[in-house]
This record gives structure tokens, C-alpha cells and sequence, in this order.
């Protein structure tokens, strides 16, 4: 296991609830501000969904991905931005007519789920395999559908982070990669304990693991009370780490995050208790093939860790 580990910082999501921790962020300010707090605090990548300002319901308005964009790179030129690809696969059946969406459905066309990527061309985006039961509805991501996303994810000069929810996504995935839609060196993530979705437990994320197609970065993580627990299982199995009030609200049983920078915090310090350190923007972006993101002054942004 090497003692440098990329953490990322999911600061938002979609499903989680303002009235679940009223520190949630919501708007593009905040938003912002919670990526440069975690980045302060240890993260070399933060992963961004926007909501409405107004209700803190899910967004998908570009405006709202090029504002908090914007003032990252207005404070920090380095910091890697991860945007999801995410809403846009959502289908609920109504009741009167099954193959009829109900109101829940959010279903796109896939070249509409992409589009915010292919205009700020952030440096990741997700990419989501799974077709499966999700809450109330389900979501649906299909082989033909996943191929369009990735060749404009990949025309944009994006990398995509490949999700993974259950195995038959990574046997799609590596049916992808044999077919060429996917490249070698592929980037994962696995996503464990959501319901109907892989459980979040050791052997869950080892089996995964020795899936993967080879020279792959992976990181694990859980959502829920399975968050630390799960970024700790991921780091000792060789994998990247990832935290955020997407994942989980609290800080500890019974403790309420004050915001994302404390999650980080915490995440920090059981890296360092474990061996390891956080890596720096530019050792993640060396691990991932990302390139070195250069200041206004033509120099490297300060590194905080060795090589991953």
C-alpha cells in the first residue's frame, strides 16, 4: 500500500437533504466555498452536483455548474473538479400506465447529461453504470446510452470516473474497455451500502477490487454510517479515499459535520493514523493523468504530499 492517498470531497449530492444538516450547501457560493475549505483541509479533487438556490432541490442548470466553477478558479487555479453526470437516468413508472414516466422521472437524452461537461470541460466527470432499483425509482444507464456520454466526456478532454454500484456494472465496464469505449488507464469508483446496490463491507470492496481491469485507480467509499469505516477498508486495500456531506452528515454518532471541511479533517486523521498522507493537486493529478495545473505565475501549486 503506498502512504499517499487521494482524497476527494463530495460536497453536495443530490440526495441529501437540507433539513438532514442545515450546513448542507445549496447555493453556488457555498458550494464553492465548502470545495476550497476541504481543498484547504487536505482534498485534491472535489466532486460537484449544484441545486437550486432558492429550495436546495437537485439542479441541472449549467449556469449553476459555470458559477461555482468559476469561483474555485477564482481562489484556486489547481484544484481538481469533478462534475457529475449523474440526474438525467431516473425513470418512475406511473401508476394508471407502467411503461408511462411519472412525475419523478428525469430521464435525458444522454448528449443533455453530458452537455454542462463538454462546455466547462471540468477535469473528471462521473460516469454511472448502474441500472438498478434506486429509492422509489429506478435508474437506467444503458450500454448505448453510457457509450454516448463517454465519447463526449472524452472529445471534451475529461476523464471519466467510472461508478460503480454492484459487479454486473464492472463486468459492463470491462466489456466497454474491450470494445474501446472506456481507455486503459480507467479511473473507478465504488460505491457500497446503497440499498439494492453492493453492501458496504470488506468483502464487497476486495471482490470489486480483483475485478478490475489492470493499471486501474480505484477508490471506495460508503454512504451513511458506513463512510469512515469504508474509507479506511478502501486505503488499507491499496484504494483511494472519498468523504463528503453527499456521503454522510455526520461528523461522528452524534455529531452533526459543521460543513465539508471537518469530514476532511477527520478523514485526514485517520489516513495519518493508519501510515499514510493525504496527496497533493499535483501528485493526483500526476497518479491520474491529469497533467500539472500551472498558477498565473507559470509554477506548480504547492504540493502537501509525495507521489502517489
Amino acid at each position: 500500500m503506498s502512504n499517499s492517498v487521494i482524497l476527494t470531497c463530495a460536497v453536495t449530492g443530490n440526495l441529501t437533504k437540507p433539513e438532514q444538516n442545515p450546513h448542507l450547501p445549496i447555493t453556488p457560493e457555498e458550494i464553492a466555498r465548502d470545495c476550497l475549505e476541504a481543498a484547504e483541509a487536505g482534498a485534491a479533487i472535489v466532486h460537484i452536483h449544484v441545486r437550486d438556490p432558492r429550495t436546495g432541490a437537485p439542479s441541472m442548470k449549467i449556469a449553476l455548474y459555470d458559477e461555482v466553477v468559476r469561483l474555485i478558479r477564482a481562489q484556486n487555479d489547481g484544484l481538481i473538479i469533478n462534475l457529475t453526470t449523474g440526474p438525467g437516468g431516473r425513470f418512475q413508472p406511473s401508476e394508471e400506465d407502467p411503461k408511462i414516466a411519472g412525475p419523478r422521472t428525469n430521464l435525458l437524452r444522454p448528449e443533455l447529461r453530458v452537455e454542462h461537461i463538454a462546455r466547462i470541460k471540468p477535469d473528471i466527470a462521473t460516469l454511472d453504470l448502474n441500472t438498478m432499483t434506486f429509492g422509489r425509482e429506478v435508474v437506467i444507464n444503458t450500454p448505448a446510452n453510457v457509450s454516448k456520454m463517454a465519447e463526449i466526456i472524452y472529445a471534451a478532454g475529461v476523464k471519466p470516473e467510472i461508478e460503480i454500484f454492484d459487479s454486473g456494472d464492472l463486468h459492463l465496464a470491462n466489456d466497454l474497455i474491450a470494445r474501446g469505449v472506456l481507455r486503459r488507464p480507467a479511473m473507478f469508483s465504488f460505491v457500497l451500502g446503497v440499498k439494492y446496490g453492493m453492501p458496504a463491507a470488506p468483502e464487497s470492496m476486495l471482490f470489486l477490487r480483483n475485478m478490475l481491469p489492470e493499471g486501474s485507480v480505484w477508490a471506495g467509499f460508503g454512504v451513511g454510517r458506513a463512510a469512515f469505516p469504508m474509507l479506511a477498508q478502501s486505503m488499507l486495500l491499496g484504494g483511494q479515499i472519498r468523504i463528503g456531506m453527499e456521503d454522510t452528515v455526520f461528523v461522528d454518532k452524534s455529531r452533526l459535520a459543521s460543513g465539508n471541511r471537518v469530514l476532511v479533517e477527520k478523514a485526514r486523521a485517520i489516513v495519518e493514523s493508519l501510515g499514510g498522507r493525504l496527496a497533493s493537486t499535483d501528485d493526483a493529478r500526476e497518479c491520474l493523468g491529469l497533467g500539472i495545473a500551472k498558477s498565473e505565475k507559470g509554477q506548480p501549486n504547492a504540493a502537501a504530499g509525495r507521489s502517489v
